[in-house]
């Protein structure tokens, strides 16, 4: 199962070839396999994933046409079933196996790149002496580790795109706004991490519908990104630090290597960096005030709400001008590699992500290559609001005619 698409292992399950039963039952084995020494999974619901798998071939016998018949996935946290874009799934005929590890309340190391699931700390499924990524970690885990084709998350600061990075695997994170989130301070929204860029688009195209049984998942009519992408390549912009951050070279090099790859292939065209340099304000300062207990008060604990609207304001207009002039913005997923259980120091591993959950960019990371250390790299690839086809579409052509592609851990 772990060489099929999604929609693959839906349309044998709806042709009745194999039963949603023997799906899940095999996931759940690999998962028995790989999971103590992973602890990717805060809960695996063995016993009721059955059952609903039972209950999808029942509704595939009655007639009923469940885009996602049978499809195992994992949710992000014991409270993921509950999230908008986890309900669509399940309404599509997914099969939740279980919930991923995220960090827990109080401990651990800061910046929530790490996870700890029922038995231990979240390992890189690269290198288990180095953290996932987070807050997303156990979702990147299992499926870099083939454990679930797809993951539910979300991204408050880079909490999809990181693990996704550092697992090496493909992560979208939506534009701000477009799916019901919790979120108070409107920072966070929801997302997905996947083997195959075609999953991502599976997902997407079933969540961003009314309930997720009115979206053809495999294909449908041509949007934004079909239309964009016909007129390839698209304009992209690269830069290694959005004009403030310290980028190690390990992660520039192998991030602008992948860039190149996408130009060389057609997918994109590259400006030259003096036709459109990319100078934004450091948005760290804004995203923790804004962030803050208190900031719906205006209240200072944690920065000046003002300055971070003002900060919002000029990096909104920068970022508008860009995109009048280029269709994407390439950066590396991160500044560092993946760092060790003991924490990141004084890095921030969210520098370059946390810039578009401020602005509300739907934002995308793609497996670029390994570093030295032997762990994985990510490129990220930002696009106009509400252009989440776009970057499923650039997602796609990576893998199919750039070769960036997730390799299967473990």
């Amino acid at each position: 199962m772990t060489d099929l698409l999604i929609s693959e292992i839906a349309a044998a399950v709806r042709a009745r070839e194999v039963t949603a039963v023997d799906v899940v039952t095999a996931a759940l084995a690999r998962i028995a396999a790989v999971e103590p020494e992973l602890c990717a999974f805060a809960e695996v619901w063995g016993e009721t994933a059955v059952r609903r798998a039972r209950e999808v071939d029942e509704r595939v016998a009655a007639g009923e046409r469940l885009p996602l018949a049978g499809v195992p996935v994992a949710v992000k946290g014991r409270y993921g079933q509950r999230a908008a874009d986890a309900v669509r799934l399940t309404a599509a005929g997914c099969v939740p196996l279980g919930a991923t590890s995220v960090p827990a309340p109080g401990a651990g190391t800061p910046w929530q790149t790490w996870g700890l699931g029922a038995g231990g700390r979240t390992v890189n499924p690269w290198r288990a002496d180095r953290v996932p990524g987070g807050s997303s970690a156990g979702a990147a885990a299992a499926v870099a580790a083939g454990l679930v084709p797809l993951a539910t998350g979300a991204d408050g600061a880079g909490s999809v795109r990181i693990p996704a990075a550092w697992c090496g695997v493909f992560g979208l994170k939506s534009t701000n706004g477009s799916l019901p989130h919790p979120d108070r301070t409107r920072l966070s929204t929801p997302g997905a991490v996947a083997r195959r860029a075609a999953d991502l688009r599976a997902y997407w195209r079933c969540v961003a519908g009314a309930d997720g049984r009115t979206m053809d998942v495999a294909g449908g009519t041509a949007g934004v990104g079909d239309q964009k992408c016909a007129r390839r390549p698209l304009i992209a912009v690269w830069s290694d630090s959005l004009g403030f951050a310290r980028t190690d070279p390990g992660p520039a090099l192998v991030a602008h290597s992948a860039a190149l790859r996408l130009d060389d292939a057609g997918v994109v065209r590259l400006l030259p960096p003096d036709d459109a340099p990319v100078r934004l304000d450091d948005p760290g300062p804004a995203w923790l005030a804004l962030r803050a207990p208190d900031a719906d008060t205006g209240a200072r604990t944690g920065g000046d709400t003002a300055a971070a609207h003002r900060l919002r304001t000029v990096n909104d207009r920068r970022l508008a001008e860009l995109f009048g002039r280029a269709d994407l913005l390439l950066t590396p997923t991160t500044p560092n590699p993946p760092h060790g259980h003991e924490g990141p120091g004084d890095r921030y591993s969210t520098a370059l992500t946390w810039a578009f959950n401020l602005s509300g960019h739907p934002a995308a990371s793609i497996p670029a290559g390994f570093g030295p250390d032997g762990c994985p790299v990510g490129l990220q690839v930002v696009a106009r609001h509400g252009e989440e086809e776009v970057l499923l579409r650039v997602m796609a052509e990576a893998e199919e005619r750039a070769g960036l592609r997730a390799p299967l851990a473990r």
